[in-house]
C-alpha cells in the first residue's frame, strides 16, 4: 500500500501504532517483577505455625487481621485468588460446628458455671464417655472456642497462600526431583478456586435469565454444569500434560538412583528424629544436629534426583531480596511466638478453669505485627483492565 508524503510524491504507508503504545522515544517503565510464590506460602505457612502456638483469642484474631490486611492490600486480579472467600468461610464453619459439639457432645473441661441444661440422651454402658446433652457450662465453651479459633487461623492462613501465590509459577520453582508431586499438588490446589469461579459464573448467568440460583433447585442444576466442567477441565489437562511429554525422564545410573534414594529417605527419617528431639525434652541434646543432617541429606537427595527430569524453565522467578525479607518477617512471627510460650505459657494460653478473661500480651503482639512487612515491601497488584476504557482508534 502507497500513500503520498507532503511533497506529493509517493512513498510507503506508515503503520498505525497500536493501541496503548506510547510514543517514539519515550522510555517505557518496566514492570516490577511479582514476588516468588515460594515467599508467599513460607510467610503463610510461619503464620499458620505462630498460630498452632497459642490459644489466646485476641492473638489468633490479631494473626487474622495480619493475613486478611496482606491478602486485601497484595491479592492479585486473578479467579484463583478469590478462594480467600471460601477459606473464611471454612473457618467459620468450622468454628460453628466445634461450638455445636461442644453443646450436644458436651465438654472434657470440667466447669462451674452452668448457662443451660440440655436434655441428656441415656446412652449403654458400652458407650461409657459419651454423652447427648446435659449440662453446658461456660468454661467448656470457652475450650471449645479457642481451640477451633487456632484452627481457623491456620485455615485463613494457608487460604491466605492460595490467594496470594500463583500456583503455576510455584510449580516452576519446585526442584525437578518435586516435580511429579508438585504438579499432583498444584492441580488439587488449583480445583477449589476454579470449581468457586464456575459456581458464581453459572449462577450469575442464571440470575440474568431471570432463574432460581439459590435453594436446593438451583444448586442442582448449578452443579451438574459444575461438574461437567470440571471433567472437560481435567481431559484438556491431561492432554497439555501428555502433549509436554510430562513424565518423560531422563537416563541416570544406577548407582545414582540408589544414592538419591538412600539420601532422600536418610534425610526425611533424620528430620523426624530430629523434629521428635527438640519436641521432647530427653533429646534436646541431639535434636538439632540430627535435624540439620537430616536437611542436608535431604536437600543433596533433592539435588541429584533433579537429574532425572529433562524440563526446562521459562523466565524463572528469582529469589531476591523482597522474598527474604517476606520469609524472615513471617519466621520471625513464628520464632518469637514459640519463644514466648517458652519463657510465658500463661499469656498464650489463657486458663479456662478457673474462667479468666484473656489478655492482650504487649511482645506477643508486636512480634505477630512483623507479619505486615509483606504489605510494604512487595510490589502493588496491577489494576485489572477494563474493556470498556480501552481507547478508540
Amino acid at each position: 500500500m502507497r500513500e503520498t508524503d507532503r511533497s506529493g510524491r509517493p512513498g510507503l504507508a506508515r503503520p498505525r501504532p497500536e493501541r496503548g503504545t506510547p510514543p517514539a522515544g519515550v522510555p517505557v517503565p518496566r514492570p516490577r517483577r511479582a514476588l516468588h510464590p515460594g515467599a508467599w506460602w513460607l510467610w503463610a505457612l510461619a503464620l499458620g505455625t505462630a498460630a498452632t502456638r497459642t490459644t489466646n483469642p485476641l492473638l489468633l484474631a490479631l494473626l487474622i487481621t495480619v493475613s486478611g490486611y496482606v491478602v486485601a492490600v497484595r491479592r492479585p486480579h486473578t479467579p484463583w485468588a478469590r478462594s480467600y472467600g471460601a477459606f473464611v468461610k471454612l473457618a467459620a464453619a468450622v468454628l460453628v460446628l466445634r461450638l455445636a459439639f461442644a453443646i450436644v457432645l458436651g465438654s472434657p473441661i470440667p466447669g462451674t458455671h452452668t448457662l443451660f441444661t440440655l436434655p441428656e440422651v441415656p446412652l449403654p454402658d458400652w458407650a461409657q464417655g459419651i454423652r447427648l446433652g446435659g449440662r453446658v457450662t461456660a468454661e467448656g465453651l470457652a475450650f471449645a472456642l479457642y481451640d477451633a479459633l487456632r484452627l481457623a487461623a491456620l485455615l485463613i492462613c494457608v487460604g491466605a497462600a492460595n490467594a496470594l501465590a500463583s500456583p503455576s509459577r510455584l510449580l516452576k520453582s519446585l526442584p525437578g526431583a518435586l516435580y511429579e508431586l508438585g504438579v499432583a499438588v498444584v492441580v488439587a490446589l488449583t480445583f477449589a478456586p476454579h470449581l468457586i469461579a464456575d459456581v458464581r459464573r453459572l449462577r450469575a448467568a442464571r440470575r440474568l435469565r431471570g432463574r432460581p440460583d439459590k435453594g436446593v433447585r438451583g444448586l442442582v442444576q448449578v452443579g451438574l454444569p459444575v461438574l461437567e466442567g470440571a471433567l472437560e477441565r481435567s481431559v484438556s489437562l491431561a492432554a497439555a500434560m501428555d502433549a509436554r511429554g510430562y513424565g518423560r525422564t531422563a537416563e541416570v545410573p544406577t548407582a545414582v538412583r540408589r544414592t538419591t534414594a538412600a539420601l532422600t529417605l536418610g534425610g526425611l527419617l533424620g528430620v523426624c528424629a530430629g523434629t521428635y528431639g527438640l519436641l521432647t525434652a530427653a533429646g534436646g541434646s541431639y535434636g538439632l544436629p540430627v535435624l540439620l543432617a537430616g536437611l542436608a541429606s535431604a536437600l543433596a537427595g533433592l539435588r541429584l534426583g533433579g537429574r532425572r527430569s529433562v524440563r526446562t524453565r521459562y523466565r524463572p522467578d528469582p529469589w531476591d531480596a523482597r522474598a527474604w525479607l517476606v520469609s524472615a518477617s513471617g519466621a520471625a512471627v513464628a520464632a518469637l511466638l514459640i519463644l514466648a510460650g517458652s519463657l510465658d505459657p500463661g499469656s498464650l494460653d489463657p486458663g479456662v478453669v478457673p474462667l479468666e478473661p484473656p489478655t492482650l500480651p504487649l511482645w506477643p503482639a508486636a512480634a505477630v505485627l512483623l507479619g505486615l512487612l509483606p504489605a510494604f515491601v512487595t510490589p502493588a497488584p496491577e489494576a485489572a483492565r477494563d474493556p470498556r476504557k480501552e481507547p478508540t482508534p
